[in-house]
């Protein structure tokens, strides 16, 4: 008897598996999906193609151009500005990334507790991330020029007495303190979307125990909070290796060419001194070098998570 009703439970269960999975899907999905992906591939992987294409032609942007492979890539290995700048844009992306996280998760912390005025708080830490970067970076470029000198020889500090701007050694400075004041909004955003997904009865287990403060964060608010660490970690160093704006708004790649990044290299000398296609180049290695990042960043921080 037992061995007839598991029979035909399992003949049942197959008619049930048959049954769904002949059914045609909702053509509603491919109404949605379709022209989405055709909106992606026309706008982004087309120009992408596009331009890997032409990083292997003389050509300028315009006019005729002629078939010259590799030569393009080799030249750029070889150029000691190009090498400088990929240097510089990971010097200063690691900053900001390690900046803006470690500022991001302890306002994070601090606006999750029980505070007075916690929505106001959130609000005006979130202010910097709504504005401009070039607007707010002319400003601080004032700022930069005029009273923080000033500032400087009233205290009889030496290398803040003139703008840091124009120090060839230090106008990184600038460039990282804006980017870290904007951005740390956005991962901090993030953070406290993480650490409200977080049940309270932890804690208060914790607090049973005896857990002090600082092994609150470490054991229990940290872990739990890893995947967003991870994304965080992953879109800040994205965001910062593609730093444009601030270079625009404060240095104009210099003094010297000392902080042109990838991306200002690329736009400066590939839309205005005639490298359009050596530039394309630089682009698509720019491109390469990002994608594998972001895979070891999320591999890295996976394997963490997993632990």
């Amino acid at each position: 008897m037992t061995n007839a009703n598991d029979a035909g439970r399992g003949r049942s269960s197959k008619r049930k598996v048959s049954r769904y999975s002949s059914r045609k899907v909702d053509p509603a999905f491919y109404w949605m999906t379709v022209p989405a992906a055709i909106l992606v591939c026309v706008f982004l992987y087309w120009p992408f193609l596009q331009g890997a294409f032409y990083s292997l032609t003389n050509s300028q942007g315009y006019g005729s151009w002629d078939f010259i492979g590799i030569k393009n890539y080799i030249a750029m290995f070889q150029d000691s500005r190009v090498g400088h700048a990929y240097l510089f844009t990971i010097f200063i992306a690691v900053l900001i990334t390690i900046g803006t996280n470690m500022i991001g998760m302890v306002l994070a912390v601090l606006l999750n507790s029980r505070i007075a005025f916690k929505n106001a708080f959130r609000a005006i830490f979130f202010i910097p991330y709504t504005l401009s970067v070039l607007v707010i970076g002319y400003v601080f470029k004032y700022i930069f020029m005029t009273p923080l000198p000033a500032l400087g020889q009233a205290l009889g500090i030496d290398w803040l007495s003139t703008s840091l701007i124009s120090n060839p050694d230090l106008a990184w400075i600038p460039i990282v303190f804006l980017s870290v004041w904007q951005g740390t909004a956005y991962s901090t955003l993030l953070y406290l979307a993480g650490l409200q997904t977080i049940d309270t009865e932890v804690y208060e287990a914790a607090a049973i125990d005896g857990v002090n403060a600082w092994q609150n964060f470490w054991q229990i608010t940290f872990p739990l909070i890893g995947p967003f660490f991870t994304i965080n970690m992953v879109l800040s160093l994205k965001n910062s290796l593609g730093a444009f704006d601030q270079i625009v708004a404060l240095t104009g790649g210099g003094p010297d060419s000392k902080t042109e990044t990838v991306s200002y290299l690329i736009f400066k000398n590939g839309l205005g001194n005639g490298e359009y296609s050596y530039q394309m180049a630089n682009a698509v290695t720019f491109f390469i070098v990002l994608a594998v990042l972001a895979f070891v960043q999320l591999k890295f921080f996976g394997d963490k998570e997993k632990v």
